[in-house]
């Protein structure tokens, strides 16, 4: 896949304003912040948590949620592994606009494979901008237990075909930044911990 698509006879419009003087009137450096675990692993709630964490705290966020992403941005797509690809792809290069515009932009999907997740990570190296990966590592029992949005019930029936964890696989970050345990640490240790890792 490549990570640098464009549509035909376009040129990237350079803009005569440097990233430093939109980060100096924000006052904070932009950054990604990549959440990614099984459905129900609880990474909505992680990331709901942190924005507000940082807005209170005077710093500008903004969640890219997988599901709200489905809702425009890539509402055409399915959720083949093609189409996964390409979500992921999609939502890493908006994540990377917000970030050099300022802003602490909170993606939360599932992101099932780890060389999608390393292409986003690519994506902002190569921009010079930070990107952490948080793993939301919460068993597979648990995220069927909460089963919110009742995904694992209808996998388990037959009804819901390729669901990650259950019909298609997740791949486990090797090696993220930060891996948050949601079954064993309150949340506001979690998000401390994530906040700590940004102010650094």
């Amino acid at each position: 896949m490549n990570d640098h698509q464009r549509s035909p006879g376009v040129v990237w419009q350079h803009v005569n304003l440097e990233r430093d003087e939109r980060w100096s009137v924000l006052g904070q450096r932009g950054a990604t912040v990549w959440l990614t675990g099984l459905p129900a692993a609880g990474k909505s709630t992680v990331a709901a948590a942190l924005e507000r964490a940082l807005v209170e705290a005077g710093r500008l966020a903004y969640v890219l949620d997988g599901d709200n992403v489905r809702h425009g941005l890539s509402g055409d797509l399915g959720f083949d592994a093609a189409a996964r690809h390409e979500n992921v792809r999609r939502v890493a290069h908006v994540a990377r606009l917000f970030a050099d515009a300022g802003a602490v932009a909170i993606v939360s999907l599932v992101s099932p494979f780890t060389a999608d997740r390393e292409r986003a990570r690519r994506l902002h190296d190569e921009a010079d901008l930070d990107f952490f990966e948080v793993f939301i590592d919460t068993p597979l029992t648990e995220c069927e237990r909460r089963d919110p949005k009742g995904l694992y019930a209808r996998a388990r029936a037959g009804s819901l075909k390729g669901l990650t964890g259950v019909g298609d696989p997740y791949e486990r970050p090797a090696d993220p930044d930060i891996t948050v345990h949601t079954t064993d640490e309150p949340l506001e240790v979690s998000i401390a911990r994530i906040l700590d890792v940004l102010a650094d």
